[in-house]
């Protein structure tokens, strides 16, 4: 599977740039985003909030076509955990250690990387792509690879 992956990919052989600059455009609205949830994920929020997973998916998850996501802030469809602007404009996550999957790969989602095109539409939205280290393409598929499971 995962070679198949990279075949499929091998656009991005040489790796791809990326470097979160903490501007949290990937985790704001205004369009409706979807942080997809396990229970595992859930299991490790709530425990890293001090609440119950019960008492999580009251306050944090919607249900949409059988499958758990974070419920966005209503106001702005940001994420409920994106924290800031701070004085030097960065934003950050507030349940960093333990956040989904899902977060933890972006921007290695197979959208993005399908093509060029698509990783430059991503590059359009996110300032940290194209930008710092190299990242191989091992690295990426795994990722991709998450994303799926």
């Amino acid at each position: 599977m995962m070679d198949d992956l990279r075949k499929k990919n091998a656009w991005y052989g040489p790796g791809l740039a990326f470097e979160c600059t903490g501007c949290g455009q990937c985790c704001a609205g205004p369009e409706e985003g979807f942080v997809w949830v396990s229970r595992q994920e859930v299991a490790a929020i709530s425990a890293f909030l001090k609440i119950s997973p019960e008492e999580f998916i009251r306050r944090y998850v919607r249900w949409l076509w059988g499958r758990q996501s974070l419920a966005m802030r209503p106001d702005n469809m940001d994420c409920p955990f994106l924290a800031g602007p701070d004085a030097q404009g960065h934003r950050g996550c507030l349940i960093y250690p333990v956040r989904p999957t899902q977060c933890r790969t972006w921007p290695f989602w197979g959208i993005n990387v399908a093509n060029m095109d698509s990783w430059s539409w991503a590059a359009g939205r996110c300032q940290g792509i194209n930008r710092g280290p190299m990242h191989p393409a091992d690295e990426i598929a795994r990722k991709v690879q998450a994303t799926r499971e």
